[in-house]
């Protein structure tokens, strides 16, 4: 029970200190466009992601989380990225890989650099705000209903795992 006060209390000191609302418009992958600005109101974790990366099977547990939470108000938006050279070559093959070997049905961007010159606005308002930029594929930022971010985490913390189910919960109604 100390441990949820707690982390109840970080949280909260966190949104006062973050208080910027992140925005950003993506290039979908099926056409069109993603906005963070069309989720408020809905916690996002945003995951940087590869189709040719070690953690490439952490797509299986996007979608457990996607399915799982959707209804509660989490938006899980895949940004494939290939600034750490490990994704296709194009956002066709990637769509493609996702649904046959993931059966994804989570919102996807095009292919989108997130580090670096050349980075999505997104990350580097995120890195701003923040001083987090992914380190690696898979990479998680979580927002809450109202953008602000609440929390980021490096690639070994899988989507489905306590540390970041947690925070999701904490942050959902």
């Amino acid at each position: 029970m100390v441990r949820v006060l707690l982390l109840t209390a970080l949280i909260l000191i966190g949104r006062t200190v973050q208080a910027s609302q992140m925005s950003g418009e993506f290039p979908s992958i099926d056409g069109g466009t993603l906005s963070i600005e069309d989720w408020r109101g809905q916690a996002v974790l945003v995951v940087n992601t590869a189709s040719q990366c070690g953690f490439t099977g952490q797509y299986e547990a996007l979608q457990q989380v996607h399915e799982e939470y959707s209804d509660r108000g989490l938006v899980v938006l895949a940004v494939p990225s290939d600034s750490f050279n490990q994704e296709l070559n194009s956002a066709e093959d990637v769509k493609q890989f996702c649904e046959v070997n993931f059966g994804l049905t989570l919102p996807m961007t095009d292919i989108t650099p997130v580090i670096g010159p050349d980075a999505h606005p997104f990350y580097k308002a995120v890195r701003a705000e923040t001083g987090f930029a992914p380190r690696w594929n898979f990479n998680k930022v979580l927002l809450d209903k109202n953008g602000s971010v609440v929390a980021t985490f490096g690639s070994n913390v899988r989507p489905d795992s306590s540390k970041l189910l947690r925070q999701v919960e904490a942050v959902l109604p």
